[in-house]
């Protein structure tokens, strides 16, 4: 397993929406960072359906308050960008259309999507805005959800990179974009893998011989050692199985962590959630910034 993005080639930009809110422009921070550390460009994208509220004719007639506002944000995403990091090569865009339709396209051609949590207040942030809820369901490529109390900046050397590992453990793409990120960060990568035991499977199952919990456990092992085959050997590995269901097993792995990166099999076409319930609670209540990356069908 090469420690490489997910995506190919490398120099495809990191894409970052910025809204105005605080959430985001600290997001846009971070993308600085991160951009830097893979050596790609950064790209600013503000998207707004700004018509609906001013109407056509006003905005054909001159420039609308709202394209001015955007304008103005962007011009603070650039200059924040460039203040971390003067050599960063960064371009910004304003874009008259949905949000989410908006940067689930741009992603098409994005290293990585990064966004963050909507809200102008600490109660609001704690939950997710439904454009980044949108863009980690719809999105082609990784989408880096900023959750926590994380100080804007991607460290490098001290906060572990997360890795859920899901049912099967191979060829998974978000093991492959976990162990480039802590390459990148020179940070320890821990793989965790959840189980349990189911509660009909008593010490009295005939087949169990009165250890069910070991059987689950070794079970896990397995699939957490075929996750790891092909890491390289300069990163330092450190795998975990824990007992319980898998979004409460994240959550609290998240608690110290600098990343947590989860997988997703999107369900198009299904009605109700698109991402599976362990994205969708992490996204919601992590303590760190969040990675979803789509795994092949």
């Amino acid at each position: 397993m090469k420690p490489a993005d997910v995506r190919e080639p490398v120099g495809l930009p990191l894409v970052v929406g910025v809204d105005g809110s605080e959430p985001s422009l600290r997001a846009a921070d971070w993308a600085a960072d991160e951009a830097a550390l893979r050596g790609v460009p950064l790209r600013i994208v503000y998207a707004s359906l700004w018509e609906r509220y001013e109407g056509t004719a006003l905005a054909g007639e001159h420039r609308s308050s709202e394209e001015v506002r955007a304008e103005d944000i962007v011009a603070v995403g650039l200059r924040r960008a460039l203040r971390r990091h003067p050599d960063l090569e960064v371009s910004a865009e304003i874009l008259a259309e949905e949000p989410e339709y908006a940067l689930v396209r741009e992603g098409r051609d994005a290293a990585a999507l990064v966004l963050g949590t909507r809200g102008r207040s600490d109660l609001v942030e704690m939950l997710l805005g439904s454009v980044s809820l949108a863009v980690a369901a719809y999105a082609e490529c990784p989408v880096i959800v900023l959750r926590g109390c994380h100080d804007n900046q991607v460290t490098a050397g001290t906060r572990r990179v997360v890795v859920g590992v899901g049912e099967t453990g191979k060829d998974s793409a978000a093991m492959r974009f976990a162990v480039g990120e802590a390459g990148l960060r020179r940070a320890p990568l821990d793989a965790v893998r959840a189980w349990r035991c189911p509660a009909h499977e008593s010490v009295d199952h005939p087949l169990l011989t009165g250890e069910p919990a070991r059987l689950h456990e070794e079970r896990a092992l397995t699939v957490l050692d075929e996750a790891l085959k092909g890491v390289p050997d300069d990163v330092d590995v450190r795998r975990r199985t824990v007992e319980g269901p898998a979004r409460h097993v994240l959550l609290e792995a998240s608690r110290d962590a600098g990343l947590l990166v989860v997988g997703a099999r999107r369900r198009h076409g299904r009605l109700g959630l698109q991402l599976g319930r362990v994205a969708h609670g992490v996204l919601h209540h992590a303590a760190c910034p969040v990675a979803v990356v789509p795994e092949p069908e």
